[in-house]
């Protein structure tokens, strides 16, 4: 290509010449290198205001003491890591770095992909983002209440005792037990025994105590001596107590309550021979062929106390239950980033990998999985400086007596600042602790970004 001069006609091949800077000194973009710095005075201002003298006087003051007065070396990074409290704090941030990012970046990626293949994708999308509109301090107290030990209050124990007593035959009446003048006595393992050998003909009355105030069903029937039967060993389970007191003890009186469903055993020789239940009015009747001779037990079954679910903020499992509450609210953060990557996955390759026989794990593997790299690592990342300064969520969430084992670094911080010790030297110490944590992983994500930039 010939470039023409003003001299003549150009030599074949010659480049054009390149375009002067303006001779008053502006860029290519228009813009004067000074105006561009005025411009950004502000901003480094206040960076350095607020990031940069935060970071250096932490630094400088968590080389003194708590008042600030005596220079006390690395002495309170000693106290770090030699205070079981803080090393407490330092294990959960871990946990939380491995756990809550990665579980909260798979369940968006597979949200995101499954999402794509629904009518009502957007609308489930807009469903499980919602939760990022709520605060931290909102978040902790809706799961304060989900996690409540009463399931009739919190909605996990709600559920798990639904679940539990489905499969698990719930105790009749907890806490009842017999009189210690009636003829049953302890037996071991909370069952209770009758103290002879039972005969046919004879009733065997079973009088219990102690009914909580509230299990007793409000229609339950009146208890009723049971009649002799031919070929039977009858009786009655009832609650022998009279409402405003009287009443004699071992013995049917008005208004007392039958005990529908307590299970009776026939033991002989330490065996089970026969097993029936009380009916609607209490009574009940065993086989005499089987039941002769042997001794009547109200098994530990009727009596055990009822399952009341998990403790979800116990102090074996505050951690996870958090770090749940966590993930519900960050996932959808992970899908719509995730999603928005998605997008972008050339769809010719996924089609063409089908046509060449791969299922569709295999695609989502081999194809989907890395396609989406950058974009699962940007998640990633963030997600990984979040959780390093996580405090509000394990500050409302955690309960006070196991508010230690759920302790992080941020909270920790916060704790030895301004709480009962008052030491800002051990909470500057913190402070760069947490810097240090937080450093590899923005310099993973600066290498991250300048990889991007040469493809």
């Amino acid at each position: 290509m010939a470039t023409a001069t003003a001299g003549g006609p150009a030599a074949p091949g010659t480049p054009p010449p390149a375009r002067p800077r303006g001779g008053n000194g502006k860029s290519v973009l228009g813009t004067r290198p000074r105006m561009a710095g005025l411009f950004l005075l502000p901003a480094l201002v206040l960076l350095g205001a607020l990031l940069v003298y935060p970071i250096a006087y932490s630094a400088y003051r968590s080389l003194f003491d708590a008042s600030g007065s005596g220079f006390v070396g690395l002495d309170n990074f000693v106290e770090i890591f030699s205070d079981a409290g803080i090393l407490t704090a330092v294990r959960n941030n871990l946990i939380w770095v491995v756990v809550a990012p990665a579980v909260s970046t798979a369940l968006g990626l597979i949200y995101a992909v499954l999402t794509e293949r629904v009518r009502w994708g957007t609308a489930f999308k807009l469903i499980v983002f919602m939760p990022m509109a709520i605060s931290m301090l909102a978040a902790g107290i809706i799961f304060r209440l989900v996690y409540e030990q009463d399931p009739d209050r919190g909605v996990a124990n709600a559920v798990w005792v639904g679940v539990h007593d489905t499969f698990a035959k719930a105790s009749a009446y907890p806490g009842a037990h017999p009189l210690p003048t009636s003829g049953l006595a302890a037996s071991g393992g909370g069952a209770f025994t009758t103290k002879s050998a039972v005969r046919p003909g004879e009733r065997t009355m079973l009088p219990l105590v102690g009914v909580k105030a509230g299990t007793m069903p409000e229609d339950a029937a009146g208890a009723k001596a049971a009649e002799p039967a031919d070929g039977k060993i009858t009786g009655t389970v009832w609650l022998d107590f009279t409402k405003g007191g009287g009443g004699e003890p071992g013995v049917i009186d008005s208004g007392e309550k039958a005990l529908a469903g307590i299970e009776v055993e026939a033991v002989k020789d330490g065996k089970v021979v026969a097993t029936t239940e009380a009916g609607e009015d209490g009574t009940y009747a065993l086989p005499a062929d089987k039941a002769e001779g042997a001794e009547l037990r109200l098994p530990a079954s009727n009596f055990e106390e009822q399952y009341n679910g998990v403790d979800w903020l116990g102090p074996s499992l505050v951690t996870p239950a958090i770090i749940g509450s966590y993930v519900w609210m960050w996932a959808g953060f992970a899908m719509v980033l995730i999603a928005a990557g998605l997008a972008g996955v050339p769809r010719e390759l996924l089609e063409a990998a089908r046509v060449d026989g791969a299922n569709e794990w295999q695609v989502f593997r081999k194809i989907t999985v890395p396609l989406l790299a950058p974009v699962l690592a940007v998640v990633l990342v963030t997600l990984m400086i979040n959780v390093l300064k996580i405090f509000d969520l394990v500050f409302i969430l955690a309960p006070g007596p196991t508010q230690s084992d759920a302790n992080v670094l941020a909270l920790q911080l916060f704790l030895s600042s301004f709480g009962g010790a008052a030491d800002q030297g051990v909470g500057s110490a913190i402070a760069v602790l947490l810097l240090l944590f937080v450093v590899p992983v923005m310099i993973f994500n600066m290498r991250r970004i300048r990889r991007e930039r040469r493809r």
